[in-house]
């Protein structure tokens, strides 16, 4: 599972000029679902999501959370970020989830993201969307799940 997370004071997305989803302070979240994601994937990113200390404190340091300053998403589904463009011209998009699977995904990702307390706004799976935003700092991070099993593995057994 890969989401682009950009700290933005505004944004919105629009499906054939009707906007579908819009928040100011918070994130925008381009979200997409790989081959073999999984419901532990959907909470270790929502848990790092929700807890990434990127929004400034009283002295400008990035020691707060998008639940410890009201901030909302936008969650924006995006298969492309798992565009493979290491050979030829063309991304391959063969390590993306077959829509059907990554629809799913996508609706239990954002459902898992209302209930741990935030409010989430959405665009439309599937469908051609345009993206509006004010990215604030700029501030933009890839969050990969991935990593957390790279990390697991790499982690030395129990003695």
């Amino acid at each position: 599972m890969r989401a682009v997370i950009q700290r933005v004071s505004s944004a919105k997305v629009a499906v054939n000029s009707i906007t579908t989803g819009e928040i100011k302070n918070g994130l925008l979240v381009l979200f997409a679902a790989g081959q073999g994601d999984n419901d532990e994937d959907i909470e270790w990113a929502v848990k790092k999501i929700s807890e990434l200390r990127i929004f400034e404190d009283e002295n400008s340091k990035m020691n707060l959370s998008v639940k410890d300053v009201g901030g909302s998403l936008l969650v924006v589904s995006q298969f492309t970020l798992y565009g493979d463009i290491r050979k030829g011209r063309r991304p391959s998009f063969t390590m993306s989830m077959p829509p059907d699977e990554a629809e799913a995904m996508y609706v239990r990702f954002v459902d898992r993201c209302r209930l741990e307390g935030l409010t989430v706004e959405t665009g439309e799976f599937k469908a051609y969307m345009q993206v509006s935003l004010v990215n604030d700092g700029p501030v933009t991070l890839i969050v990969d799940s991935e990593d957390r099993k790279r990390s697991r593995r790499a982690k030395p057994p129990d003695s």
